[in-house]
């Protein structure tokens, strides 16, 4: 079968990987995703179940450490892209320990850098790096730091990270920035605000909220409650995604966000009340679950972006509203919670 795009995908087991892996094949019928993925604790092959039988679809457990495989998928497959999920993601974690982050988020991004560029320069011997193949880096708002109770993150917000985790993807960033600049290699860069929906990892907040209410046990809420994120629906990230990709101009960095500024005390008192709704406790209500702990240290307080630049150029908005995203991703990690149950 002859394909319009071997794409590799890195992380594509992982939340939304997996998602954007599901969007695309059905967007885009004559194109082929080989998943590198590691399968850490993020990764999930449920994530991708049905998709064993697809012929355009091929996994492969693997680090992006590894040079010696990554170049063997380049000429195996003769990709002609890369959407780089791969990451290690958990800022808890990156303050416990950090040296998994640091490996894999800056030193994986090198190696997949320096192995599509040597690549793609053989099959375009005798030209410059500025060709049709491209390398789309995704990444967070968190390498902006923090927001006081107004403004937002723009694409040209200086870089300010606070956690181990955002310092580790700011230079990841700034990796596939000078591989534009100094080799001109075709790159593109998102940078997104919280997203949530199915198949999030369980230690992320909306699953927790989620899964200790229906446990039964306290919901763990850092501080006074009151550090605001903006919240994205997968799926719209999915669409962003696959704008940049096709349409995006090289060099060039994107936000996309939700417009859903919610502080993290108003999302699980409104996940509490929807429960209360749907799954009812014999007495009392889930809220009375909601327990303040001891702050994250560096806790930023507000993450806010400004997506203009990609509704503008690429026509893309938020199609998703939170409550009916929230209603979605409830139903989901409900059923997933009380079957294990």
């Amino acid at each position: 079968m002859g394909y319009k795009k071997s794409i590799l995908v890195t992380g594509g087991a992982g939340f939304i990987g997996s998602n954007f892996i599901r969007h695309y094949l059905e967007q885009r019928k004559g194109s082929r995703i080989v998943n590198l993925d590691k399968l850490t604790y993020a990764g999930d092959l449920a994530n991708l179940d049905g998709l064993e039988q697809n012929p355009n679809y091929t996994f492969i457990k693997g680090d992006i450490c590894d040079l010696n495989l990554v170049n063997s998928i380049f000429n195996e497959f003769e990709i002609s892209a890369v959407i780089h999920f791969a990451a290690e993601s958990h800022v808890d974690n990156s303050i416990e320990n950090a040296d998994d982050f640091i490996k894999t988020n800056i030193e994986g991004t090198y190696s997949l850098l320096k192995n599509a560029q040597d690549y793609w320069l053989s099959k375009k011997a005798g030209q410059s790096g500025k060709t049709d193949f491209r390398f789309h880096h995704v990444s967070t708002d968190e390498v902006y730091g923090s927001l006081e109770e107004h403004g937002y993150f723009t694409e040209k917000t200086p870089y300010a990270p606070n956690s181990p985790y955002s310092a580790s993807k700011a230079s990841s960033d700034f990796l596939v920035r000078s591989f534009h600049h100094t080799y001109g290699m075709n790159t593109v860069v998102s940078n997104c605000s919280n997203n949530y929906g199915p198949n999030q990892h369980f230690e992320k907040l909306i699953p927790t909220i989620i899964r200790k209410a229906l446990s039964g046990d306290n919901i763990p809420i850092y501080g006074d409650g009151k550090n605001i994120r903006d919240w994205l629906y997968v799926e719209d990230h999915c669409r962003a995604l696959n704008l940049v990709f096709e349409q995006g101009t090289a060099g060039e960095t994107y936000l996309v966000g939700g417009d859903n500024e919610k502080d993290n005390l108003t999302i699980a008192t409104t996940i509490c009340g929807l429960l209360d709704k749907t799954i009812p406790k014999k007495s009392g209500s889930y809220t009375d679950q909601i327990t303040f702990v001891t702050d994250r240290p560096g806790h930023d307080f507000r993450y806010a972006v400004d997506f203009s630049k990609i509704k503008n150029e690429l026509g893309w908005n938020p199609k998703e509203s939170f409550d009916s995203g929230l209603h979605k991703t409830i139903a989901h990690y409900s059923n997933k919670f009380l079957r294990k149950a």
